[in-house]
């Protein structure tokens, strides 16, 4: 039987990145004890407010047709948490809610791109993002970042790849996987770009909660900048809701009419005793999200103190986010190697960073998604490794 070129476009490479993962999932159902480092999804429960908030609205009822843009009240939330923290002027009506930030990239690539226009993303960038412009024709033209420089992304080398074709501009800060977050003086560079060639930038800020140096910088509320970006945000990572899958797009309001019209032909909105518990999340004061970032923050800490002096490591330490990117081309072994070694010999599952882009070949990424005291056996198991490979070396 036949497929469309559809299901071509969205097997790209990043859609192989997990199988290291699956081994490791395959060794512990064999009862082999593996720490698990390669998945960003929160070790931590959401928070009991939230979780009350959503069985509150089951119990009440709603469990009907939702709007399909998303409901008023969280939609209001949303934007007072974007004012708050960006200070740029949006309301409820600049607002479109997604199941999930995923969903919301996808939609919006839909949305802005045609076949065959040029999208520029820093890279080493997010596995799904090859799918999610495969999907709509477009072409990604990376833009290689180095680890010398804390895989930030130069303004210079952005606009050495602009052409006729180039339609759009994404970028994720902090970024995953190497939780790089860019400073205002690059953001203006990189708008004054997007101005000058009328370029959309789409803005991939589901990190923004969990920054530990630096400011965080919403592009979006930079001059020229409203009425050509797309914010994409979720409680996935801030609030430790991953599984519960929502997520929002803020944009111009023209925008926001054609997701609608995507989402009603797609999605028909998420459930509204999932959008109620969402509301509570942005607008409560929750402690445990404070205490969530940081416990983060310590782990990360930690995580470069355990290595940074390791034999034939560099740890490249991230500004925000929920990973470490660990450069281990001086053990000799690629980091698909290395990653395997570590798995088979040493029980610690993490991910090659050429999954995410050839600028972050050599380099592991390490997922800080367990506790502190199994972290620190992580630690002592990658330096062991690394050790035995230099040692091994210079046998």
């Amino acid at each position: 039987m036949r497929y469309s070129a559809l299901t071509q476009r969205i097997a790209g490479d990043g859609a192989a990145a997990w199988q290291i993962h699956d081994r490791a999932l395959a060794l512990r159902e064999q009862g082999v004890d593996v720490l698990l480092l390669s998945i960003g999804d929160p070790d931590f429960d959401t928070p009991q407010p939230i979780v009350r908030a959503a069985i509150d609205s089951l119990l009440a009822g709603d469990t009907h047709y939702p709007a399909v843009r998303g409901s008023q009240g969280l939609r209001d939330s949303i934007a007072r948490r974007h004012r708050r923290n960006s200070g740029q002027a949006v309301d409820g009506e600049h607002v479109i809610v997604f199941p999930g930030a995923q969903c919301a990239v996808y939609s919006v690539a839909q949305c802005l791109l045609d076949p065959g226009d040029e999208v520029i993303v820093a890279e080493p960038m997010y596995v799904t993002y090859e799918g999610v412009f495969g999907a709509c024709g477009a072409k990604v033209i990376p833009v290689p970042v180095r680890s010398q420089n804390g895989f930030r992304v130069d303004p210079a080398d952005v606009a050495a790849r602009i052409t006729p074709r180039t339609r759009a501009l994404l970028l994720n800060s902090p970024n995953n996987p190497s939780g790089a977050s860019l400073p205002l003086a690059i953001w203006r560079e990189l708008a004054s770009l997007c101005v000058r060639h009328d370029l959309w930038l789409i803005s991939d800020e589901v990190y923004s909660e969990l920054l530990y140096d630096g400011e965080h910088i919403s592009p979006a509320s930079l001059p020229g900048m409203a009425e050509r970006t797309a914010t994409i945000n979720s409680l996935s990572k801030s609030h430790a809701m991953s599984g519960w899958r929502v997520g929002w797009v803020i944009g111009p309001k023209p925008l926001c009419e054609h997701l609608v019209n995507l989402s009603l032909c797609m999605l028909f909105g998420i459930p509204d005793f999932i959008q109620n518990a969402a509301q509570l999340a942005l607008d409560e004061n929750l402690p445990e999200v404070a205490l969530m970032r940081e416990e983060y923050r310590r782990r990360r800490d930690l995580l470069c103190a355990s290595l940074d002096h390791c034999p034939g490591l560099r740890t490249i330490r991230p500004d925000g986010g929920m990973f470490v990117m660990v450069d281990v081309r001086q053990t000799g072994l690629s980091a698909q190697q290395f990653a395997e070694r570590l798995l088979e010999g040493y029980g610690v599952s993490v991910l090659a960073g050429e999954a995410f882009g050839p600028s972050a070949a050599g380099h592991i990424r390490i997922g800080l998604v367990v506790d502190r005291p199994q972290l620190a056996d992580a630690c002592r198991r990658i330096t062991l490794c690394a050790t035995d490979l230099v040692k091994g070396r210079r046998a």
